[in-house]
């Protein structure tokens, strides 16, 4: 089995519901577990029991929501041809041309968006550009931004409709 060395690093992350002494809430370290479990599966070409099995070694697994994980990891992978159909018409250039790193917190926010609608479209639109803030490039994620505000508009619209007219 074969690990790329590049695996990004964890850093602070957006909040969420239940925190722990470094601010972070469970879930949001479950997505920044998610962001190197996927990496792992697109940039090393490993299955997915096997990124499962070296994420869940990695230091500081044990503070994340395992369940959210499991969740986010296992969609992203059942569904990844039809994450990718989403995510590819909201793309201003060739998927191929998209970061690994931003592929991968894409996927997560296009399963957020489609699959799990108990989550606020802001809150996953946030929680994905806070984690492209942290292990992509520079401006990374402002393009996450825009994409997955796109994608927000496709798979949320009534939602987003709503938040817009309690609003006005």
């Amino acid at each position: 089995m074969t690990y790329s060395t590049k695996t990004p690093k964890p850093t602070t992350a957006a909040s969420g519901k239940t925190k722990s002494n470094s601010g972070k809430s469970s879930r949001t370290r479950a997505r920044e577990f998610a962001v190197q479990a996927l990496y792992q599966f697109l940039v090393g070409r490993n299955d997915q029991a096997a990124v499962d099995e070296f994420t869940r070694n990695l230091v500081g697994f044990n503070k994340c929501d395992q369940a959210f994980f499991n969740t986010l990891l296992s969609g992203c992978v059942a569904h990844q041809t039809a994450l990718l159909a989403i995510i590819t018409p909201a793309l201003d250039r060739k998927l191929a041309e998209v970061s690994p790193i931003e592929l991968s917190v894409l996927l997560i926010g296009a399963f957020e968006l489609a699959h799990l609608p108990e989550i606020p479209w802001k809150v996953v639109i946030n929680e994905e550009v806070e984690l492209a803030k942290e292990f992509g490039g520079s401006d990374g994620h402002k393009y996450v931004n825009g994409v997955l505000n796109r994608m927000a508009r496709e798979t949320r619209i009534d939602e987003i409709n709503a938040n817009f007219d309690a609003s006005k």
